[in-house]
């Protein structure tokens, strides 16, 4: 009579089976993928490394092609305000929290801190000294003006970009919209009220202007 095969090696021979399956699985997958590398690096050569000296970098700012000599390090916003006059781009954290470096690259609102400038090469770029035409300020610009939407100023180029950028998208936003798409952008004097006044402003819409008054009590 043939005896019986124990239950724990008979759970240690599936185990094993499955174990080996797997093992194979994974063989024939990473075979694959490196295949696939293989041919994407033929197709792709990886690019020339560049640097650490400076480079030759062109970039297209305000619709004008502009030729740098940059280290690759360099980034967006310091080739802009210490390789260029264009010093309307503020430098306040250089830790992308606060929204005063922000540019439109291609229409889209960056943070120029975190973009490096060799990276900005054959796009679009707009600082806030390329919005107004012929000394003919934006409607976004004269929004903040009326509205008051402005106290030290430093926050203010990033501020009237991100509007613009947010106009572009949605001509009629909401005060969510607006609070939405400028929440990025910190103004360390308070003056976001009349940010998105000088928002709604500009889309056309109506402003409702509130003034807060708060009555301290007497001492006794």
């Amino acid at each position: 009579m043939k005896p019986k095969t124990p239950a724990s090696a008979s759970a240690l021979d599936r185990r094993s089976f499955l174990k080996g399956i797997g093992t194979s699985a994974v063989a024939v997958a990473s075979v694959q993928v490196g295949a696939m590398a293989d041919e994407i690096n033929k197709a792709a050569p990886a690019p020339a490394l560049q640097g650490p000296g400076a480079v030759p970098v062109s970039l297209t700012i305000n619709g004008e092609k502009k030729d740098f000599q940059l280290e690759p390090r360099v980034t967006l916003l310091d080739a802009l305000r210490y390789f260029s006059p264009l010093t309307g781009t503020k430098e306040v954290c250089d830790r992308a929290t606060c929204g005063a470096c922000s540019v439109l690259i291609d229409g889209k609102l960056t943070y120029s801190c975190m973009k490096l400038a060799i990276d900005a090469q054959g796009h679009e770029i707009t600082t806030i000294e390329g919005l107004a035409k012929d000394g003919q300020l934006t409607p976004v610009q004269q929004a903040f003006i009326d509205c008051d939407a402005l106290m030290c100023g430093f926050c203010t180029p990033g501020m009237v970009l991100a509007t613009t950028a947010l106009l572009a998208e949605n001509p009629k936003p909401t005060v969510d919209d607006v609070k939405r798409a400028c929440s990025g952008n910190l103004c360390r004097c308070g003056t976001y009220p009349h940010i998105l006044n000088a928002a709604l402003k500009a889309s056309g819409q109506a402003v409702t202007e509130t003034v807060t008054v708060i009555h301290h009590g007497s001492v006794a």
